[in-house]
């Protein structure tokens, strides 16, 4: 009787969250070890398909860099990267749509429909969704910066999300890979993180989630007393400046920013190895991860 108890207080806990947040966008940026191990693969899956039927309106938005990486490996050709970006030459960049949207795409799409639900595969070509831009990255040399060009890699210049919103009309589940279309129709590799912020902007949701393989973000990532529980949009941009956040959370915390400033109301940093871990963010009082928020509230630190 007290398991029985115990399962009925928490459908009684998801109850207000289910009514707050029903028929409200959520992007969720799908990537990490939460692509890779089975079975937490069929608990994110499960997770989305579920926030699909109680009411919500999931976007995802997939990465893919290990699955390039290994397909690149298969043909000979060895990845380099220069400030954490693969340089992507022309052969690299058909490599990397090959796996983003002839394999990855495809198969979250076929899982999202083994369970129950509508989705339908997007890039950035489709019905011009992404727009994107040559990035030059940055690297240092005698304390001087400079520019480098390392390819079809691409910024986010604009979304257009018409098909996006044609799609959740009608009951479909968004699933995008991160390749945007240049003004002359070339493809560029973009970073998921950066493209699932734009898109959160970009259709005003009411959050943004990111799946990582961390707990969320700290004020010194070796130091775990420092985890932070909620973080505001101007203290998030300070710690970037100053250094507290580097490395492959750097991007996310931009994708936040990108995401609060473009209109979406939260943004969400969870650890995507933890078992229905977006159920557990959304719809419990204490949440798992760190809350990026536009308010110039004060950070909670536990």
């Amino acid at each position: 009787m007290p398991n029985t108890m115990e399962k009925a207080a928490v459908l009684v806990e998801t109850l207000p969250y289910i009514r707050k947040f029903a028929g409200k966008t959520v992007v969720i940026k799908y990537g990490g070890n939460a692509m890779l191990n089975a079975d937490l693969k069929r608990s994110v899956i499960q997770d989305i398909v579920l926030m699909k039927f109680i009411g919500l309106r999931p976007v995802v938005v997939h990465g893919g860099g290990p699955e390039i990486t290994a397909l690149l490996k298969q043909m000979g050709k060895q990845s380099s990267f220069v400030s954490g970006l693969r340089v992507t030459d022309e052969e690299t960049m058909a490599a990397a749509e090959m796996v983003l949207v002839g394999k990855i795409n495809t198969e979250l799409v076929a899982l999202l429909g083994g369970q129950g639900a509508r989705a339908v595969g997007l890039n950035g070509k489709d019905a011009g969704l992404i727009k994107a831009r040559k990035h030059l990255a940055t690297v240092y040399e005698d304390g001087a910066a400079r520019q480098v060009d390392i390819g079809y890699v691409g910024d986010v210049a604009e979304v257009k999300p018409d098909i996006i919103w044609t799609l959740l009309t009608n009951d479909y589940i968004p699933v995008i890979a991160p390749v945007g279309v240049g003004e002359n129709g070339e493809s560029f590799n973009i970073n998921a993180d950066y493209v699932a912020g734009e898109v959160a902007g970009a259709l005003r949701a009411e959050k943004l989630v990111l799946l990582t393989d961390v707990e969320g973000i700290y004020r010194d990532y070796h130091d775990k007393s420092t985890f932070i529980s909620t973080l505001d949009f101007a203290a998030a941009k300070r710690m970037i400046r100053e250094g507290s956040i580097e490395g492959g959370m750097i991007p996310k915390v931009e994708a936040c920013i990108r995401a609060l400033a473009g209109g979406a109301a939260k943004a969400h940093v969870i650890d995507g190895r933890q078992n229905h871990s977006l159920l557990l963010e959304i719809f419990t009082d204490t949440g798992i991860g760190t809350e990026v928020v536009k308010g110039e509230g004060q950070s909670d630190e536990c």
